[in-house]
């Protein structure tokens, strides 16, 4: 590496993006990200993910966000096997209410069937104390924050135009 002049780094840099760029990508290819979810778990993520931010005439919902990828992705990385744990038992959890309400799995139940146990879930958001409650909190909280940090999020719901200059502040008057 001592031999190696500023000339030879610019040609490996000008080789690598040529290799990059005739097919070699396999070579360069970033690893898949890890997943947590299983494939009915990350569909379940999905739907609540929708139903709490749904699409409207305004802007996309968390579907289009793709905030149970976000969601999958977090939980994939997470150091403690608690986060875990959470979420595995909270989506049982789920299931559970709906076969008790409605006599079969959140999945199979029909859209006004499924809102029904997701209002269960909420109904004491302010003071969760049922399992049911306190998973909705978590569940709402990684929906919200994956959600307005996307780009259809920020971009799209909020209409966050980026940093813009101003000729003027109007900010608030505090002496009044």
């Amino acid at each position: 590496m001592d031999d190696l002049t500023r000339r030879d780094v610019l040609k490996l840099g000008a080789a690598v993006t040529v290799a990059a760029s005739i097919g070699v990508p396999e070579a360069l290819a970033q690893p898949a990200a890890k997943t947590f979810f299983t494939p009915a778990e990350f569909t379940l993520v999905d739907e609540l993910s929708e139903l709490i931010i749904p699409a409207d005439e305004h802007s996309p919902g968390a579907r289009a966000a793709k905030v149970a990828a976000y969601i999958d992705t977090r939980l994939a990385e997470a150091w403690d096997p608690a986060n875990q744990k959470v979420w595995r038992d909270g989506l049982a959890l789920v299931d559970t209410l709906s076969r008790n309400a409605n006599g079969k799995p959140f999945m199979q139940a029909s859209p006004d069937e499924r809102i029904a146990v997701l209002t269960r879930m909420s109904q004491h958001e302010d003071k969760p104390t049922a399992p049911e409650e306190v998973f909705f909190g978590e569940l709402k909280s990684r929906v919200v924050h994956a959600y307005y940090t996307s780009e259809i999020g920020i971009k799209q719901d909020l209409e966050y135009k980026g940093n813009t200059y101003l000729a003027e502040f109007v900010g608030i008057d505090v002496s009044k």
